[in-house]
């Protein structure tokens, strides 16, 4: 179901946080209606870096592409601040629509920006958004391809002043809000309150943020409309590969950990191997 149509639904839309083809195969296998491409991710994955604007258009796009080959859900794409001013935001739109983006996100820090839930961010001027938005918006080649506006000025301007950002946001012509490190409940409430009935609200869930952990259920009874868990997926990887790795030391071979693992076998049903070589006989 194409993202526009799904976000006219009354029921709340829980989008997993993926960095990779697999990733996002195996939540689209678990059932997941959406998914949402972390720039923090691929840069924890791609690069073994933190979310500080290390990573490029061309590996965001190249990313998103493998994975809408793969997939045939929606993805939410994090662009990051649209990799520039308002014509590399453009280029960005375009990149990340021809890679098959149902939804991307720009948000307003300066550039090279942190991730949200890092101290010492800073935001470009509310005019300079703007622009940044409308640039965004008349870069898309259809209303399908839908833009999400993310402030990150809690921090540095205090609620009243993001709420007001938010405000100018939606009257750019924006199809969702995203308010980043909401602290507490009770400024979730106030933003919905003021938002939820005009246009979908986007939640972001950090393990250890600065935003209290809620299920995507409670988020939808506040107002949200979409819901994300962007790190997770990364985080729990790399737990298990902690636990892996040093299980692989220690013994010198995997078989005190395959119970935890997929064998071959097993791993190639996930993938798809059978159906991919049936269908390589047809052109033999």
């Amino acid at each position: 179901m194409p993202l526009k149509k799904r976000l006219e639904q009354s029921d709340v839309l829980l989008a997993p946080g993926v960095y990779d083809a697999l990733s996002a195969l195996m939540a689209e296998q678990a059932g997941f209606e959406a998914l949402y491409l972390s720039g923090a991710s691929i840069a924890y994955t791609l690069l073994g870096r933190s979310d500080v604007g290390l990573t490029t258009i061309s590996e965001v796009a190249n990313t998103l592409a493998h994975i809408t080959d793969r997939v045939n859900i929606p993805v939410i794409v994090d662009a990051d601040t649209g990799f520039g001013n308002a014509l590399n935001t453009q280029r960005t739109v375009r990149d990340l629509e021809r890679s098959g983006a149902s939804m991307i996100q720009i948000e307003d820090q300066t550039f090279p920006k942190r991730c949200g839930h890092l101290d010492g961010k800073a935001v470009v001027p509310l005019k300079e958004m703007e622009g940044k938005l409308r640039a965004a918006l008349d870069a898309r080649h259809s209303s399908d391809t839908l833009v999400l506006a993310r402030t990150d000025a809690l921090a540095i301007e205090g609620f009243e002043a993001t709420l007001e950002r938010a405000e100018q946001y939606l009257e750019c012509g924006v199809d969702a809000l995203f308010i980043e490190a909401v602290r507490t409940p009770d400024q979730m409430d106030i933003a919905c309150k003021r938002f939820a009935s005009r246009i979908p609200l986007l939640a972001n869930m950090v393990e250890g943020g600065k935003t209290p952990v809620q299920s995507a259920q409670e988020l939808g009874g506040r107002g949200y409309k979409i819901v994300i868990f962007p790190g997770g997926t990364a985080r729990a990887v790399a737990h298990t590969l902690q636990g892996y790795y040093a299980s692989l030391h220690a013994h010198q071979t995997t078989l005190p950990w395959q119970s935890q693992m997929l064998d071959f076998n097993d791993l190639n049903v996930v993938i798809g191997t059978p159906a991919l070589l049936a269908q390589g006989k047809q052109y033999e």
